[in-house]
């Protein structure tokens, strides 16, 4: 099984949301190319391909999934393949 690297606590966390989107983009550091890796339930986590490091996280659908739950109704995720991204 391949080791992913968790870096200690970076200085500085970047964030952006997509309110057209809703997605909400975490950076670790300033954001880089990487790989992303779907976890499931609408989550991405970013992995820089050299080092193995995590350095981002990506959430679809925020915004949707906590209002569904507030008022008690299931929400519906989108699916996302796995792929490289840049944001």
């Amino acid at each position: 099984m391949e080791t992913l690297n968790i870096a200690e606590k970076k200085d500085k966390i970047k964030w952006d949301y997509d309110a057209e989107a809703d997605v909400l983009y975490i950076s670790f550091g300033n954001p880089d190319k990487a790989e992303g890796v779907d976890i499931g339930e609408g989550t991405i986590i970013r992995i820089q391909p050299d080092s193995k490091e995590i350095i981002g996280v990506t959430i679809l659908n925020p915004l949707q999934r906590t209002l569904s739950s507030l008022m008690g109704k299931p929400h519906l995720t989108r699916k996302k393949k796995t792929s490289s991204i840049t944001k």
